[in-house]
């Protein structure tokens, strides 16, 4: 007999579900039931359990009440259950619009197991079944087996099958397509945005198929991307069949915002195969109760990083000088990070769960994120297989190497196992490679590796202007408060950190002027780098002041554009890369000759 998770009700009011679980009859004297701290994909503790009350139990049907004794603060034990068929009932908060959220309003039910459906302990591979009642007219969505209409019932071979398929009920609209002959939709839930979806119903099969085309094949019966129109900055979680997104109401259009949203559903899809079928041995059944921890998610996220930006290039719907800007944006955030030369690859990924999901104000300094870093180091190590091999292997390579071998087959790759897996795959010694920029922290130098596709990375020199100089840099960070100059960070390096000004002080004066947020960025423009200059700030509700000289500011734009002379090799390695003819820069246009290295 399945175990039952069935939503009784919701009231978009209090945002307030109810719950009822059946239990089947057991041997067992007591039942204890836990519900997750995470979900995988998203390595970040979550208290769900704070938000469920009012947890009965009574023998079914309409029995006798049993005692539940809450043991911690997600497990609940009832007593009595031996030869007892059982109901549990209980509420659970949910106004959280997150792509694992649990969220219920008057237009909108979205429901994440982990979130609200207790796993009974010592049957986490029992089949669950799913009954939603629903308001009249509203439809219910999984890419679950439906075994039920009225009301719409879903089942799950297991709790974790349960875990990874979210359901969506409501009113969405439904955009249908299907790459490669296999079923695909996108639902557009919450309401009003600016999307248009003859436009998706255009675009999002294109994606889909080089995705596939990547790969070789594909493991899907069918797929869906729950698309949730939000006020929220873009987010995504993956699942085996599907995806949950946030995505911004206003961000389809202009076409800057809408290649953002086109990236998130690239890199979302790609987990299809880099996470959920790829993925290291540690998280094949992780206890969802605790953290787990693994070297590996700069090659599971900063790789389909990475790969999601070409993937849009190999569909069309990029140019190959927009991915090179989309590269450049990634050197120009990695560089101005001080931790970068702090904390590897390896180390960010194991400790992600203190440090990426929970970054305080030292973490820019300390840390560096396995995205970011993730997505470059696979960039140059893809130029390096290429031009090493002449173009014979790249990281698409390994990528298929690891799909055959590993995601086919349900192998999990071993924490040390990375670098030897790219070596069989590529022919090539990597050691090198994986010792300076994964294991390590030596600085990357990405104009090397962009020459190897006939390419200068330089930053771009900030233009001079009479009536408009360049202001001077003291290395902070602010927070948003009431206009105040309030410090959130102070970087490692800066004239500020040399200063002594520290995280919390309230700059107040500049040279015994007084200034606000509204006016700072003037007073700065008014300090050019070398200015010596006084800071007059509160620390603490103390008055104080501190002597500094400003510095240039870093580079805010970084530049990846053709060299005027490459070897044919080159050549090839770009044309390989970007699918798309090299052609050499302009004389005397900028290419590196022309720009300061910071």
């Amino acid at each position: 007999m399945p175990i039952v998770y069935t939503v009784r009700s919701h009231d978009p009011r209090t945002h307030r579900i109810a719950f009822r679980i059946d239990l089947p009859a057991s041997p067992e004297e007591s039942a204890e039931l836990v519900l997750p701290t995470w979900s995988p994909g998203t390595y970040e503790i979550r208290e769900s359990a704070r938000e469920v009350r009012d947890l009965t139990a009574r023998e079914s049907p309409g029995g006798p009440s049993l005692v539940v004794d809450r043991t911690e603060k997600n497990r609940w034990r009832i007593v009595g259950t031996k030869g007892k068929e059982v109901e549990v009932d209980y509420e659970v908060y949910a106004h959280d619009l997150l792509d694992d959220g649990l969220d219920a309003d008057a237009v909108h039910l979205f429901l994440n197991a982990p979130r609200c459906f207790p796993c009974l302990e010592g049957h986490r591979d029992d089949p669950v079944e799913v009954v939603l009642h629903l308001p009249a007219g509203w439809s219910a969505f999984a890419e679950l087996p439906r075994v039920g209409e009225h009301p719409p019932r879903f089942r799950a071979a297991d709790y974790d099958e349960l875990v990874d398929s979210p359901i969506d009920c409501g009113l969405p609209v439904e955009v249908q397509f299907r790459p490669k002959g296999i079923p695909h939709r996108m639902l557009l839930c919450s309401g009003p945005g600016n999307f248009d979806a003859h436009r998706l119903e255009e675009d999002l099969p294109r994606l889909v198929e080089a995705t596939i085309d990547y790969f070789g094949d594909s493991p899907l019966k069918g797929f869906t991307f729950f698309t949730h129109l939000s006020d929220r900055r873009r987010s995504g979680l993956e699942h085996r069949a599907s995806t949950s997104l946030i995505a911004n109401r206003q961000m389809f259009r202009p076409r800057s915002a809408y290649e953002e949203f086109l990236l998130l559903c690239s890199h979302e899809y790609f987990h299809v195969y880099n996470v959920k079928r790829i993925h290291p041995k540690v998280l094949e059944r992780p206890d969802l109760t605790r953290e787990t921890y693994t070297r590996l998610l700069w090659l599971m996220e900063g790789t389909t990083d990475y790969v999601a930006t070409l993937l849009l290039r190999y569909a069309g719907l990029d140019t190959a000088s927009r991915t090179r800007e989309k590269i450049a944006t990634h050197v120009r955030n990695y560089r101005q990070g001080p931790g970068r030369l702090v904390r590897s690859l390896e180390e960010a990924s194991l400790v992600c769960w203190i440090d990426l999901y929970r970054p305080y104000e030292e973490s820019r300094n300390q840390s560096v994120s396995y995205y970011t870093k993730g997505t470059l180091v696979s960039w140059c190590l893809d130029l390096e297989i290429l031009h090493r091999t002449g173009t014979e292997r790249s990281l698409q390579t390994v990528l298929r190497h690891l799909w055959t071998e590993y995601g086919k087959t349900g192998r999990g790759i071993e924490e040390e196992e990375a670098q030897a897996i790219f070596e069989r795959a590529t022919g090539l010694d990597l050691g090198s490679f994986f010792d300076r920029y994964i294991r390590g922290t030596q600085e990357v130098d990405f104009a090397a590796f962009a020459r190897l596709a006939g390419l200068s990375c330089e930053p771009v020199a900030p233009k001079e202007e009479p009536e408009k100089p360049i202001p001077g840099y003291l290395g902070v960070e602010f927070a948003p408060e009431r206009g105040e100059l309030r410090i959130r960070e102070v970087l490692d390096g800066t004239p500020a950190r040399k200063a002594g000004i520290s995280p919390d002080d309230e700059i107040v004066a500049i040279d015994g002027i007084r200034v606000n947020a509204s006016g700072f960025g003037d007073a700065l423009a008014r300090l050019p780098p070398g200015s010596a200059t006084e800071i007059t700030l509160f620390r603490r509700r103390v008055l104080t002041s501190v002597r500094l000289t400003t510095a240039s500011p870093p580079p805010e734009k970084y530049r990846i554009e053709p060299l005027e002379v490459a070897g044919p090799l080159e050549r090839k390695v770009y044309e390989a890369w970007l699918r798309s003819p090299w052609e050499p820069s302009k004389p005397g246009a900028p290419n590196g000759s022309g720009l300061t290295r910071g």
